[in-house]
């Protein structure tokens, strides 16, 4: 009897399954309709009463985990996802659509599992091999990426995403021209793709053809308006035209979308460290790092921080961090480059080894120009290029601008390659002193270079070094036949291209130069500027004052910890004496708290400090009326606020170091004939800056005749430095003619 009841209700039980099995599917089949019209409510309510009664129907899982997902609620999705795969372990939709849950968590480990597992279970899945690739992508693997889209494609040969998805891979490997035919193809059939249009916009910023990528990035925004990523690309974009306000602000709307979004994270921290928003800049950074602990842009961007407020060695070591994240980040080494520049123990070997880096990881893999044969007459008018990003208001423009107003133009055609996006007044200052002007700011590196070997420059300049807005890129292509740098950073490059630095003995000693791997040539300075003649004459502060006022004209990141001492001990035996600090980001109460802090760390009272924050140069050139001695910034010296302040009659303590910007301020003082103002060391520097305060009259009446001073000597009497210039350049030419004529290069 028992037997039998069960049977019956097994059989009851049977019945009632296959009848809400078949009530469910007419519910499933309204759910999935109700999703195709994304109404996710509707559907959700579906899926829950069919769970009600068959918790183990897997249509109403995967539709309920879809909904989740579209709905943002990733990890509900997730549990939901991985439930419809218990139910059906052979579903390749449920594991692709689990795969893309995993991608949005930035689980690529387990996203790349999942979508192995659907081309698995169903090798000719398009959309899985595609997403596969984005998802290798991610994991800073392209090639292999790229494989998987073309997979994707030969199965379907109209699959937008695809050519797309590709682009982007393409994109990232530097293929810009295939990239640009990947994402043309995904517009050929799909003409509103969203992401092919911004990814030819991300093509044309690459390029540097930023009027392509404005028009691109504005077409791709009128159909996504709150895409994040194209927001963050405008704002890049923006970035790189350095209009920094609107950058801000399309930053700020991607993190609106987005609040964890990298490149809207980078962008955010990148503007607010050029403003001097170091706090926010800190803040942007560290929400990258928590999401990405790895990211070697996090880590170099924190170094950026960390060097604005003067913390140089924490800086270099994570740069150091992303550079063991990864080896090939050509932007931290350049920055790596940079700072070593501002730490004392880094001389010469130090720094020409971070140089030779940057050739190994970047230039040497660079297609390098093979130029044709050309006249070779020792006498002729010499084509030069100046390459610059810096012919606009930037502190190596005042270097540069006196030697190209006094160019003989008889003996000396001069191109001048302007390479910075905006130009301002300075722009137009330079463009009437060359005899052929180029806008380089919208042109790639191929076409910069193609265009210098179009002109047939025979000796082609680099103004930036490894500074903002370098074109190193095209100086180890060796599209001149003769290659020198000089005047921005005249550093030395590393660039196995490069032929010549113009420095001068002081800057660069002879038993430093066998570490170069430029051929040194000396000037009468490394650097000279136009004679600042719009300064009235002052009277030496202290005869009003009664106590001494010292100065600091400098970028305040320059100010090193062991500068500060060596001053704060100069001003302990300077019996009431008083420093003026001025520079543009002092006007961030993050940075002059920081920098006052450190002083008074050091026993000097804050009431004797006086910071100043940005003004125009006129008012920057009068603020030296309130200063008796300038004190040089160590390890890494001053260069034109070096030679403001001597033209302004206040004469600059300075001190050599172990490399050439420690050396920099001394090169420059004794140039103008007062090498008595130069140490070796900071005893010596404490001494000549104690010395000299207490010689109120000598100071006085060095006030008054150093401006004659400098215009006497050959390297503030312009001319006669323009002379010396062009005398190298002149050699320079000689001497490859003659080595090229006993190689046969002759036309």
């Amino acid at each position: 009897m028992q037997s039998s009841g069960a049977g019956a209700r097994a059989f009851q039980n049977a019945r009632l399954q296959k009848k809400l099995m078949k009530q469910a599917d007419a519910v499933i089949s309204a759910a999935a309709s109700a999703y195709g019209q994304r109404r996710y409510g509707e559907t959700e309510a579906l899926c829950r009463e069919i769970l009600k009664a068959l918790p183990d129907h897997f249509d109403a899982t995967h539709l309920l985990g879809l909904c989740a997902h579209d709905g943002g609620r990733l990890e509900e999705a997730q549990q939901l996802l991985e439930r419809a795969i218990v139910l059906d372990p052979r579903s390749h939709e449920a594991f692709s659509n689990l795969a893309t849950v995993y991608f949005d968590l930035k689980k690529f480990e387990d996203a790349r599992r999942c979508q192995e597992k659907a081309i698995a279970l169903k090798p000719n899945f398009p959309l899985a091999l595609t997403n596969l690739g984005n998802t290798l992508l991610h994991m800073n693997l392209p090639g292999q990426a790229i494989e998987l889209h073309d997979r994707a494609i030969r199965l379907k040969p109209d699959y937008a995403d695809a050519f797309c998805n590709r682009g982007m891979a393409e994109l990232m490997m530097g293929q810009f021209e295939r990239a640009s035919e990947s994402f043309d193809r995904a517009l050929l059939f799909q003409p509103r793709h969203a992401e092919a249009i911004a990814g030819k916009g991300m093509v044309s910023i690459e390029r540097r053809h930023y009027d392509e990528a404005e028009s691109a990035l504005a077409a791709g925004l009128a159909i996504k308006p709150n895409s994040a990523r194209m927001l963050a690309q405008r704002g890049r974009l923006n970035f790189d035209l350095s209009r920094l306000e609107q950058a801000a602000a399309d930053f700020e709307a991607a993190l609106a979308q987005s609040p964890t979004l990298e490149l809207a994270l980078r962008g955010k921290a990148q503007v607010n460290i050029l403003l001097g928003n170091t706090a926010q800049a800190i803040a942007a950074v560290k929400t990258l790092l928590e999401e990405n602990p790895r990211s070697e842009i996090g880590m170099a961007l924190l170094a950026s921080c960390y060097a604005s407020q003067g913390d140089i060695a924490t800086a270099l070591q994570h740069l150091d961090a992303a550079l063991e994240l990864s080896p090939g980040y050509s932007d931290a080494i350049a920055r790596k480059i940079f700072l070593l520049d501002y730490l004392s123990e880094a001389g010469f070997a130090v720094q020409q080894e971070a140089r030779k880096s940057w050739w190994d990881a970047v230039g040497a893999k660079l297609p390098r120009r093979t130029l044709a044969p050309r006249q070779l007459d020792p006498d002729k008018r010499i084509v030069i290029g100046y390459v610059a990003s810096e012919f606009r208001n930037h502190s190596a423009a005042l270097t540069l601008l006196p030697v190209l107003r006094h160019h003989d133009h008889t003996r000396f055609e001069i191109i001048c390659y302007s390479c910075w996006p905006l130009p301002d007044e300075m722009t137009e200052r330079f463009k009437p002193l060359a005899d052929v002007w180029v806008d380089a700011g919208q042109l790639s590196d191929d076409e910069l270079a193609d265009r210098i070997q179009a002109d047939k420059v025979d000796i082609l300049i680099d103004v930036s070094g490894h500074t903002t807005g370098n074109r190193l890129h095209v100086f180890a292509r060796k599209p001149a036949p003769i290659q020198v740098t000089g005047f921005g950073h005249a550093t030395g490059t590393g660039l196995q291209t490069m032929d010549y630095v113009l420095a001068d003995p002081v800057f660069i000693p002879q038993s430093a130069r066998h570490l170069l791997v430029e051929k040194v040539h000396d000037l009468p300075c490394l650097i000279t500027i136009e004679p600042v003649l719009d300064v009235p004459r002052s009277e030496l502060p202290m005869l009003r004052n009664g106590y001494v006022t010292f100065g600091v004209f400098n970028r305040i990141y320059k100010i090193s910890d062991e500068a500060i001492r060596v001053w704060a001990k100069v001003m302990r035996e300077v019996s009431g004496s008083k420093i003026i600090i001025k520079h543009g980001l002092l006007d961030d109460p993050l940075l002059r708290d920081s920098l006052v802090a450190r002083f008074v760390a050091q026993g000097i009272a804050a009431e004797n400090i006086t910071c100043m924050g940005s003004t125009s140069r006129h008012e920057h050139l009068l603020a030296f009326a309130n200063v008796d001695i300038s004190l040089d910034t160590f390890p890494q010296n001053g260069g034109i606020s070096t030679w403001e302040s001597l033209y302004a009659g206040v004469p600059v303590v300075a001190k050599l170091g172990n490399g050439a910007s420690s050396r920099a301020g001394g090169s420059i003082v004794a140039a103008v004939g007062l090498g008595d103002w130069v140490a070796e060391d900071d005893e010596g520097y404490a001494a000549i800056a104690c010395k000299y305060a207490a010689q109120p009259a000598y100071l006085a009446k060095l006030r008054a005749e150093l401006p004659a001073q400098i215009a006497a000597s050959p390297a503030g009497n312009i001319e006669i430095y323009t002379q010396k210039v062009e005398a190298g350049y002149r050699q320079f030419w000689r001497d490859y003619c003659a080595a090229a004529s006993e190689r046969g290069d002759v036309v």
